[in-house]
């Protein structure tokens, strides 16, 4: 078997959990790690004989670069990638811009013979196919999305892009009814002041439409919790039988499970056709490994 050649383009929390996750996979190799920097010094230790770029092109065969870029790198790293034919997974996570990103990702893909899996994370991503599939199963009716309390990888990533800036950790605290608090911690650069950086974090889309509190902090890094978790509710009507309850509930290490999806992504991008896709356009069953038929027979 032909083994599927993964790209990992980023190389943070994200990128080290794809890694894992490549390597625990039986249909995959890691091609190589497109980093700011190849020194050797800069290499953790995992990288060992793995090869290091600073551009994809360097790279030998790469059928699916998995993109482990802040969410506001994606369009233009996956635009750069699709155009040279090579596949790309992100979990690009502004909700309101998601369709924006799959317009214009669509036509790249099109135009180079390449797939996009955009927004393929655990929310969006797998939530998004949860919360289809609800309200499939009760079209009428209200769904109620409930983060945390965890880590947001996205908001600590904004954050920590803010000037004056050091550290930075976001929790999401859910208040119920799709209605999240932010709790921001900040280690200041030296010479910064509060006031005008809390203001600048509470101006960011990420933050303007939630209840934020930014608290300053001596060290951030003893905040530090990969942990995270979703509570979906939905009650509605199936037919014309309403007070149907659905309830789905996870607790979960971040960055080890968006990475799973992505590495399941990737080996759907190769069983999809041209184009750009999110999860909930993709079969279930092109994320699988294993033969369609065992695969059949052994989950339905």
């Amino acid at each position: 078997m032909e083994k599927i050649r993964i790209a990992i383009v980023g190389y943070g929390n994200i990128g080290k959990a794809v890694l894992e996750a490549v390597q625990s996979s039986p249909d995959m190799e890691t091609a190589g790690i497109v980093r700011r920097s190849s020194s050797v010094r800069n290499t953790p230790k995992e990288l060992n004989g793995i090869k290091i770029v600073t551009d994809i092109a360097s790279l030998n065969k790469v059928d699916v670069a998995i993109l482990c870029t802040p969410t506001r790198c994606v369009p233009s790293v996956a635009d750069s990638i699709l155009k040279r034919g090579i596949n790309t997974v992100d979990s690009f996570d502004i909700h309101t811009r998601i369709w924006d990103l799959r317009r214009d990702l669509n036509l790249v893909a099109l135009k180079n013979g390449a797939v996009a899996i955009l927004s393929a994370g655990w929310d969006p991503g797998s939530d998004s196919i949860v919360r289809a599939m609800l309200e499939a199963m009760a079209p009428q009716g209200i769904t109620y999305t409930n983060f945390g309390p965890g880590m947001s990888m996205g908001h600590t990533v904004a954050v920590k892009a803010i000037e004056g800036v050091r550290k930075a950790l976001s929790m999401t605290i859910p208040q119920g009814t799709n209605i999240h608090r932010r709790m921001v911690y900040v280690e200041l650069e030296k010479g910064y002041d509060y006031d005008k950086v809390a203001d600048s974090i509470k101006a960011d889309p990420y933050f303007k439409h939630d209840e934020t509190h930014i608290i300053a902090v001596d060290n951030v890094d003893n905040l530090l919790d990969m942990g995270h978790g979703v509570n979906m509710v939905r009650k509605g009507v199936s037919g014309v039988t309403q007070n149907q309850l659905f309830e789905f509930n996870m607790k979960i290490n971040n960055p080890a499970l968006t990475a799973q999806i992505m590495v399941a992504c990737a080996r759907a991008s190769m069983r999809t056709k041209p184009g750009a896709y999110t999860m909930i356009e993709i079969p279930v069953i092109h994320m699988l490994y294993g033969n369609e038929e065992d695969l059949i027979r052994r989950l339905v």
